[in-house]
C-alpha cells in the first residue's frame, strides 16, 4: 500500500511578515499536495480577534473559516484530529492531523517545558487496510535542553503506545536547527529520517567519520525560512515504511502562506 504525507507549520494561519490571513490560499495548498494524511502544526482551533477582523464577506467571500482551522483545510479529507496547546483569552492553538483514513483514537500529551511556550504530542491510531498506524504530530521547544527533555518524553510515548510490529510516522516541527535529536530517536524507537532514507547525505564527510569510528550523521531537509531554506527545522521519522520520495516545496509563493516550507514525502507500508 503506498501513501502520501505532508508536515507542515502553518504559522497559525497568517502570513509571517503583517498578519494578513492566508487560510483560503493554505486550504488550496494543502489540496494540492495530494496527501493521504496531513500533519500541521500552529494550528488555531479558534481565535476571535482574527475572526472578527477577517471573517466579514469581501467580494463575495470569508477570509477566516467560521469553525476551528483543521475541519477547514480538511478538503477531501474526511477524518481530523486536534490536540490543544496554546490557550488564551481568544482562542487557541496546536497540532492537528487531517487523514483520508478513519481514525481510531487520538490523544494529546502536554509536554511544556516552562509556562511561555505550550507544546503538546498529538498521537493518532489510523486505520489502514486492517492496519494500526501510529502518528505523532508534533512541535518541540525554542530551547535545547527544553527540546532534549520533550524528546525524551517523545521517546517514552511512542514505546508505551506504538507496538514494535506496528507502523509508525512522526512528524512535525521539531525546531532541532542542530540537529541534535535525530539519532537518538533512530536508536530509541528504529525510526529513519525520510531524507536520510534516501541517501541525502554527505558522502565525503561520511567516509571522513567511518574512518575515525563515528557514526553517519542524518542530514534532514532546509525547511526554514520558506523563501530561501537554510534551517533544518522539519522532519519526517517513519518506521514499518519504505520511502519513495520526499521533497521540500519552497519559494517566493510558499513563503506568502508561513514561515515554514512544507515536506511531503510517498511511503509505501511494508
Amino acid at each position: 500500500m503506498k501513501i502520501r504525507v505532508a508536515t507542515y507549520n502553518i504559522h497559525k494561519g497568517v502570513s509571517s511578515i503583517g498578519n494578513r490571513p492566508r487560510v483560503l490560499a493554505l486550504k488550496k495548498a494543502i489540496g494540492m499536495f495530494g496527501a493521504d494524511v496531513v500533519f500541521l502544526q500552529e494550528v488555531q482551533g479558534k481565535h476571535d480577534h482574527f475572526s472578527a477582523k477577517f471573517g466579514d464577506e469581501t467580494r463575495g467571500r470569508r477570509h477566516w473559516p467560521e469553525g476551528a482551522q483543521h475541519e477547514f483545510l480538511a478538503g477531501e479529507m474526511t477524518h481530523t484530529a486536534y490536540g490543544m496547546n496554546a490557550v488564551y483569552d481568544h482562542g487557541h492553538h496546536g497540532n492537528a492531523l487531517l487523514s483520508s483514513f478513519p481514525i481510531a483514537s487520538h490523544t494529546n500529551d502536554d509536554v511544556s517545558d516552562h509556562a511561555y511556550e505550550q507544546r503538546g504530542i498529538l498521537h493518532c491510531i489510523l486505520q489502514m487496510e486492517g492496519r494500526n498506524v501510529h502518528c505523532y504530530v508534533v512541535h518541540l521547544g525554542l530551547f535545547e535542553a527544553g527540546r532534549g527533555r520533550q524528546t525524551d518524553l517523545l521517546i517514552k510515548k511512542v514505546l508505551a503506545s506504538a507496538p514494535p510490529d506496528e507502523p509508525v510516522i512522526i512528524a512535525g516541527d521539531f525546531n532541532d536547527w542542530r540537529n541534535n535529536l535525530s539519532a537518538r530517536l533512530r536508536e530509541a524507537l528504529g525510526v529513519r529520517e525520510v531524507f536520510d532514507e534516501l541517501g541525502k547525505t554527505n558522502p565525503i564527510g561520511d567516509l571522513a567519520r567511518r574512518l575515525v569510528g563515528r557514526s553517519k550523521i542524518v542530514n534532514p531537509a532546509r525547511t526554514f525560512p520558506a523563501a530561501m531554506p537554510f534551517f533544518r527545522l522539519d522532519r519526517m521519522y517513519v518506521r514499518g515504511f519504505q520511502v519513495e520520495h520526499a521533497e521540500v516545496l519552497h519559494g517566493p509563493s510558499w513563503a506568502r502562506l508561513s514561515d515554514h516550507a512544507p515536506i511531503v514525502a510517498n511511503l509505501a507500508l511494508s
